[in-house]
């Protein structure tokens, strides 16, 4: 099984940009759907974006579609998310997540279908 690490959070100010990364060991990159999701305190873990395994497709939940940028380095066995004008409400715990299916709106949103998860990096947005 594919085992992930998670790094590149840490505190930003409203408005600013982080970069974090995932670093996959153990398997194929390319043969997984990568994701990215958040949980913030008392609320539910959400999907923030996926990437097809060759990188060729993205998709974004709507609160992030055009701030938030998911690409991946097959050779390096990394996969990427850069936040850009971050919010308060996106501080949270970001986890990457890898998938060994098709690339579908049906599996890449939804958390079972995700079969190695990371244990997540912090991201503290200040207003």
């Amino acid at each position: 099984q594919v085992q992930l690490v998670e790094s590149g959070g840490g505190l930003v100010q409203a408005g600013g940009s982080l970069r974090l990364s995932c670093a996959a060991s153990g398997g194929t990159l390319r043969y997984y759907v990568m994701g990215w999701f958040r949980q913030a305190p008392g609320k539910e873990r959400e999907f923030v974006g996926a990437i097809s395994q060759n990188g060729g497709t993205t998709d974004y939940a709507d609160s992030m579609q055009g701030r938030f940028t998911i690409s991946r380095d097959n050779a390096k066995s990394t996969v990427y998310l850069q936040m850009n004008s971050l919010k308060p409400d996106d501080t949270a715990l970001y986890y990457c997540a890898a998938a060994n299916t098709i690339y579908s709106s049906t599996v890449y949103t939804t958390r079972s279908r995700y079969a190695a998860w990371g244990q997540g990096t912090q991201v503290t947005v200040s207003s």
